[in-house]
Formats: structure tokens, sequence, C-alpha cells
């Protein structure tokens, strides 16, 4: 059943007013460079009905790691630098490695269609990372925001390169060969063996048997965002205002979907 919340449309008027008329992707850069989320808000409750439809609280993501990354890929959308798969990845380092911390989560239908492992860097930390590097040779994994690129055959096999799209914290991918790829060391085996995952050389690293139906999933300029807060990460694409304003210029009543 689809209903709208009471003076949804006249709220979101008002901010599709403000925004749509900006014609280039430039984001103040004061203000926007740190995600601060507005409490009851018609955005917060828009992204919190996904983020339930979706069932994400009970896949283990948190809702403030979604709502971060839902904004962000609002933002690389109004950019035009995304093409028509409505598909968000978030690796949510937060998490230990023993946890099924890859999300793939299509937007179009709000539902979560694949909940799986992902390995950090072997400098980044044992467990649970907690250092990060943009530098090339780090073998640390990189927060951010990235578009997925091509497919190409490598020595891990089939992979998928990464573009990374946030200035000091992941735009080196290409220069450090930050690609997705499947790994041997992804697997239950080796968590029962270790007590964690192995780890990559900063690759966002899956189970070799899931990497081929993963990158067909993702490929094609989709966005893929590696989390972990407390780390000074900031992004010119945690812009909520301009986030919602995509989001209503989408629909012809900025709704709510409901059970």
């Amino acid at each position: 059943m689809r209903k709208s919340i009471p003076g949804l449309a006249v709220i979101l008027l008002v901010i599709s007013m403000v925004c749509t008329s900006w014609t280039v992707v430039e984001f103040p850069k004061q203000q926007l460079s740190l995600f601060t989320p507005v409490k009851d808000s018609i955005y917060n409750l828009y992204v919190s009905n996904i983020y339930h439809q979706a069932k994400l609280d009970s896949a283990g993501l948190s809702e403030v790691v979604f709502e971060k990354a839902f904004t962000g890929f609002y933002n690389l959308k109004y950019s035009g630098l995304t093409q028509s798969k409505d598909i968000l990845s978030i690796v949510d380092f937060d998490q230990e490695s023993c946890k099924k911390r890859l999300y793939i989560i299509d937007l179009k239908d709000n539902k979560l269609l694949m909940n799986t492992w992902v390995a950090h860097g072997q400098n980044s930390g044992h467990d649970k990372p907690d250092s990060f590097s943009n530098k090339p040779n780090s073998n640390q994994s990189s927060l951010g925001f990235y578009l997925t690129g091509e497919i190409y055959n490598g020595k891990h096999g089939r992979s998928l390169k990464l573009d990374g799209m946030d200035v000091g914290f992941n735009d080196k991918a290409r220069e450090r060969a930050i690609v997705l790829h499947g790994a041997n060391y992804v697997s239950q085996g080796t968590i029962d063996q270790l007590g964690r995952l192995g780890r990559s050389q900063g690759c966002p690293a899956v189970a070799s048997k899931l990497s081929d139906p993963i990158i067909k999933m993702i490929s094609g300029r989709t966005v893929l965002f590696i989390n972990r807060s407390d780390q000074g990460y900031n992004s010119q694409f945690l812009n909520e205002t301009l986030a919602a304003s995509m989001v209503s210029n989408q629909q012809e009543v900025f709704a709510v979907k409901m059970d």
C-alpha cells in the first residue's frame, strides 16, 4: 500500500525550489564536508523506510551507515557520473571480518540482493580495520565512495576496477590497483582456522565462488561505499539537501511505501 506523509509534498516542493536551480556539481566546502543526520526530517523518514523495507536492520547494517551511503548515491547520481542501475553496495568496516559486512542493495525495488563477507587490507588491522590509507604500497583499505569501472581478467581471475571519488581518501585507487576480486581466503574455512578472514593488499576481496555474480550485479558505474566510523572521513557527496532534492524530483509525490 502506498501512503504519503501529511504535508510532505509542500515541504519537498520548498527543498526542490531551493536546489533545482543548480546547474553544475559544486558543493559548499565548509558546511557539506561532514555528515550530520537531521533528526525526524522528511528525508530521514524516507531513508528509514527503505532501510526497513530492505530488511537491512536484520542483516546487521546500521541505519546511520545506510543513510550516509544512500546520500552519497544520490549526490553521485545528481552529478551524472552513475548510469542506469540503481544498485548501491556498502562495505561496513565498523564490523569484524567474520561478519557478513558487504551489502548489495537494489534501490529500485528496495531489496537486499546479497549480504556476504568482504576482506580488508592486511595493514589496516587484524579482525576489524582501524587504519586506512590512500598511499600506494600501503596495503591498507581506503574509505569513501567509489564507482565501479571495467571488468578484466587478472591474477585473481575476473575482477572489477574501481574509481575512488573522494580526493585524499581513495582517489588513488587506480594507481594502487584497488579492485574487487575473488579470493580463497574469504571463506568460512579461513574464519574457522584463523578466527577471521584472510586479508588483501587493500582490495575489497570477496569469496571466489561469489566474485562473478557480484561483479555482474554491481558493474556498470554503480556506487560502492566503504565505511568506517570515527576515522575523520568527510566527503562532498554527503549533502542531504541535494540528495532529498534528487529523490523528490524523481517522484511526482515524495511518498513513503508502507506495508
